[in-house]
């Protein structure tokens, strides 16, 4: 698993610095590099390879549009850590982006990331025709904005220091976390042109996989040593964040973990052995430790 990770960042790396060294160079782009490189574990990018490879899409293709979904996600890590929103210093083991260049040049430098994203789905290097690009392009836009990401993290700070109910935490977490990993596994059954009921069955699948991610996370910072996290644990607890471990405890949330996993293998059993990579990447995302 940690080799297959490596060389899908090895790729989405390799690809983002060669498409931010084509443009004209500004002076975000020093900030905009720093929140994007080295850009963590691409577990998202490995989640829409291995549904990639349930309907036999290139490689290639998928890198590119594992770049896209990069940028946007380190967009909303660079936002999500500045003093108004989760006000975290460190990101990745090094100084948050606010922190290294300032606030304002960390908005605008996640701003730019995220609209980068867009350039990079509707550029020449995806080799896709147009109505499918755009289909991408409003797909991920749905995801990264208010009924996403976005809204995701504004539930978030909300719920903070109140009592907050099981259905509404998972509402908040699919859409702050799941909602991205909902497009990777949406995105190959669009590339693929199929109808809109399998397009949102996979959708589903990978707002349970962002559910897990979120959980997952929120364990590391339960137990979390900050050090192989690479940022500070134990701040759910203090800032009196809702999470599902606060509302079931910890083993009880690695049991629901356990489920979601076994619900998504159930779904995907279709698919036979070619199932088994993305069946892996999920048992990764419940037990690593970073």
């Amino acid at each position: 698993m940690n080799s297959q990770l490596s060389k899908i960042a090895q790729d989405t790396n390799f690809f983002l610095k060669r498409y931010i060294n084509k443009q004209s160079n500004s002076d975000l782009m020093s900030a905009m590099k720093y929140g994007l490189f080295p850009g963590g574990k691409k577990i998202r990018s490995k989640v829409l390879i291995d549904i990639g490879f349930l309907f036999s899409i290139k490689y290639k293709t998928l890198i590119t549009i594992g770049a896209a979904v990069e940028c946007i996600h380190a967009y909303s890590l660079i936002h999500d850590d500045l003093p108004c929103m989760d006000d975290d210093k460190i990101r990745r083991g090094k100084p948050s982006t606010h922190i290294k260049y300032g606030e304002s040049t960390a908005v605008l430098a996640g701003n730019s990331l995220l609209t980068m994203a867009f350039e990079i789905l509707s550029s020449r290097n995806l080799e896709l025709n147009e109505k499918i690009k755009i289909d991408l392009i409003k797909k991920l836009s749905e995801c990264a904005g208010h009924l996403g990401i976005a809204g995701g993290q504004y539930l978030d700070l909300s719920y903070e220091k109140k009592k907050i109910s099981k259905h509404r935490i998972v509402e908040m977490e699919i859409k702050k976390t799941g909602k991205l990993f909902s497009f990777c596994c949406a995105a190959p059954a669009i590339i693929k042109k199929k109808d809109i009921v399998e397009i949102k069955s996979f959708e589903k699948i990978g707002s349970q996989i962002g559910l897990l991610f979120q959980i997952a996370d929120d364990l590391i910072d339960f137990r979390g040593n900050s050090k192989l996290a690479g940022k500070k644990t134990g701040k759910d607890n203090k800032k009196g964040k809702a999470t599902l471990i606060s509302l079931l405890g910890y083993r009880n949330s690695i049991k629901y973990c356990n489920k979601i996993i076994k619900n998504i293998n159930n779904k995907l059993n279709k698919y036979g052995k070619n199932k088994n990579e993305i069946s892996d990447t999920l048992n990764y995302i419940l037990k690593r430790e970073r």
